[in-house]
């Protein structure tokens, strides 16, 4: 009996505790037993160094960038540095046919050439436990009343923390489901400017083709600079702002990296869900992944298609395809990757043994049958809600018709007051406004047309939308051909009054509900939308709520079973601060391939294809690296210029821009991607193949200086050597 209670505590502890360098940890809360790992690998910085509210610390030059990435300050003068991904849309706003700067990149030769963007940076003050607060106030609740009541509970404690007048606001995290509440305190910055990007050949080099593989070359980063008003507030954009002084700048090392090297990264990653049943693997691999990278292979087709033929369209469709592309290859890799890694049978194994440690505990002892019994009726309905949106809500067009049946309603309410409708039409005229600057009708009328055949030939007939179908088929013909849904939707986009400026004018100086639910745009498409809100909403939102409930008591029951390790778990990533660490380091990603931990540039030649939509480069850049022109930037021994290095560090989305920091606190690179390997990394940390792509950071110095010609930009940084 002893010898199998000691196993069970062996494999709880290989499931659900650190392993290796996996572990995305709360720099206020690293164990004595981590941070010693962290010095055994390398780190030889103070606990105090790292996070402190009293005086200056790393924590300080680590930014939300954007509302979904990393970055981080490089100057006094708010110098800021994040991948190229994340400056993308700003970028692109910046650029015009003109001055495209997103193709042949730009940089500020004065302060006063930086480039307003709409972007936003949030500074981290302080990390404080509120999980007393917070339970205080929800003590002796069922579940509902405790979900219902959380977010008020939150919005008391933050309001408490915060100074709008000095840009103060504070976020409360749910970890470990719900079992502890901690507050982040933050300073948000409100006027930032782009500086600098390198051409986009540079910074998306490989494109989709290499995008998440390693090896990589890619100089994946943007440059920006964060301003305050004179009294070093925040504000929001002026002319009179200046450069802000930040608490604490990260030097940058020249020094560059080798095997077993220290690393450690900062930043914000977005979501991850290591305690997963295998209810969830199940559902992930057999329904809502497949789905998901089938709708978005076909959306990315017809966007492609139209991209590479006018230099404008892929202006306007370049953030959307690039955000689209991104995880449409990652969820392939990670359904690939859970399955390779049997993943589904090794929660299934950690499941027995915990029903087997709760079989006279009441309080868990259901809640893995429960688990079973709550996926059971919601997964015959899961594919409906994958394909309206990704599928349907996929089209530009069909997203802003569903926008307009809040519109219905209010033409069709005889009560509503003069008052009222006139602001529902305002804003539905802004909303049209978006729509059309961001849209392009070639790509889109296909992705409409495409979009609803699938769902006409993968959807069970009984979650059909009522009569949408048969009135395609009375008047355009046969639905199994997809020209049939090419000449419908082709109508559609010709006769909809939504893309024509006269029959719009013309509805919103005298709108009646019959007008908007005849057009053939809204007739077709609002049903769609009104189905699956009507007949299945409901049910996913039951299906998350029962979902959350048993999330809480699962790991409040895994928290119990192994009360001495819980000090060495962390928790999800949920966008807030975490410090990752680990070493530099090679590997061997299957039977007799090894993958050395950098490139250098003599691989960029090597993939370089002039004219290539992928790999095409700058004539400048092909002379400068074939004259190996690499000035300070070289690495001495490789006798070249690095261009990237991987690290065992556990990041995910939002980690994207941050920085990659040595055992001495200096930046050495910009973390940018996951290798495809490991790509089930949301679900399951891979100790032996999970790897961190970083761009090196003398590459990125390399592309400003030489490159770029900003060399005064090189002299604002504090350099290592």
């Amino acid at each position: 009996m002893m010898k199998k209670f000691f196993l069970m505590l062996v494999l709880i502890s290989s499931i659900f505790k650190a392993k290796a360098d996996e572990g995305m940890w709360l720099p206020m809360l690293l164990g004595q037993q981590v941070y010693n790992d962290m010095v055994k690998k390398g780190l030889k910085l103070t606990k105090e160094q790292l996070y402190s509210i009293n005086k200056s610390s790393i924590k300080d030059a680590i930014v939300i960038f954007g509302g979904g990435c990393t970055g981080e300050i490089v100057s006094s003068q708010g110098l800021l540095f994040t991948n190229h991904h994340c400056g993308y849309g700003a970028i692109a706003a910046a650029s015009s046919v003109e001055n495209n700067y997103l193709r042949d990149g730009f940089y500020a030769a004065s302060k006063d050439q930086e480039i307003q963007t709409n972007l936003s940076v949030w500074f981290l003050d302080k990390i404080v436990d509120v999980t007393q607060q917070v339970e205080d106030q929800l003590k002796g609740l069922n579940w509902e009343e405790r979900a219902n009541k959380v977010q008020e509970v939150y919005k008391s404690i933050i309001e408490k923390a915060s100074d709008k007048e000095n840009g103060v606001t504070a976020r409360v995290y749910s970890m470990f489901n719900g079992n502890q509440y901690i507050m982040y305190v933050y300073q948000i910055y409100r006027d930032v400017r782009l500086v600098g990007t390198p051409p986009e050949s540079v910074g998306k080099f490989g494109g989709d083709t290499d995008n998440w593989e390693w090896p990589r070359h890619t100089g994946d980063f943007s440059v920006f600079r964060v301003y305050a008003s004179k009294d070093g507030k925040p504000a929001e954009y002026s002319k009179d702002n200046v450069p802000m002084k930040p608490k604490y700048f990260l030097p940058v090392s020249l020094k560059g990296v080798s095997e077993g090297s220290f690393a450690m990264i900062y930043g914000y990653p977005g979501s991850t869900n290591r305690y997963e049943t295998s209810m969830g693997i199940k559902l992930k691999n057999e329904i809502e992944n497949p789905s998901l990278v089938a709708l978005r292979e076909v959306r990315l087709k017809y966007m492609h298609e139209q991209m590479i033929k006018d230099p404008a369209v892929k202006l306007k469709l370049a953030s959307r395809y690039a955000s689209t592309a991104n995880y449409w290859k990652f969820f392939d890799g990670e359904t690939k990757q859970l399955i390779k890694f049997k993943t589904f049978d090794q929660k299934k194994d950690f499941e027995k043994r915990f029903t087997q440690w709760a079989i006279n505990k009441p309080m868990y002892k259901n809640i893995l049958s429960d688990y079973e019994k709550n996926y059971a009726a919601w997964t015959p309905y899961s594919k409906v809600r994958q394909y309206i949106n990704e599928g349907i809500m996929g089209s530009s067009l069909a997203s802003f018709t569903s926008s307009l049946i809040s519109l219905e309603k209010t033409l069709s309410n005889d009560s509503i007051s003069k008052t009222e409708l006139d602001k529902s039409i305002e804003s539905a005229n802004k909303a049209r406004t978006n729509y059309l600057k961001g849209a392009d009708n070639s790509s889109d009328m296909k992705i409409l047309g495409k979009m609803m055949m699938m769902y006409y030939h993968d959807i069970d007939k009984a979650q059909y939308p009522k009569d949408v179908f048969n009135r395609i088929q009375v008047q355009y013909g046969n639905l199994d051909e997809e020209q049939t849904w090419m000449n419908f939707s082709k109508d559609v986009f010709a006769k909809s009054m939504i893309l024509d400026d006269v029959k719009w004018n013309a509805f919103t100086a005298s709108p009646d509900v019959n007008t908007l639910s005849n057009d053939i745009a809204f007739s077709y498409i609002s049903p769609f939308i009104k189905n699956y809100t009507e007949n299945y909403s409901s049910l996913y939102s039951a299906f998350r709520e029962k979902n959350s409930e048993l999330a809480y008591l699962y790991m409040k029951g895994i928290r119990e079973m192994n009360p001495d390790g819980i000090n060495k778990m962390y928790p999800d990533a949920n966008f807030s601060m975490r410090v990752s660490y680990g070493q530099v380091k090679s590997y061997n990603p299957r039977d007799a391939v090894h993958y050395d931990y950098v490139t250098t540039s003599k691989g960029i030649l090597e993939k370089y294809i002039p004219g290539d939509y992928e790999f095409d480069l700058p004539a400048k850049q092909i002379d400068l690296l074939k004259k190996r022109d690499f000035g300070q930037y070289i690495d001495k021994t490789r006798n070249d210029l690095v261009t990237g290095f991987i690290s065992n560090n556990d990041i995910t989305g939002g980690n994207s821009g941050s920085p990659v920091i040595d055992g001495e606190g200096n930046l050495i690179g910009l973390a940018f991607d996951g290798n495809y390997e490991a790509l089930s990394h949301k679900i399951a940390f891979d100790k032996d193949l999970n790897r961190t792509i970083n761009v090196d950071i003398r590459y990125v110095l390399w592309c400003i200086d030489k490159l770029g010609g900003a060399s005064h930009l090189i002299n604002e940084l504090k350099l290592i050597r």
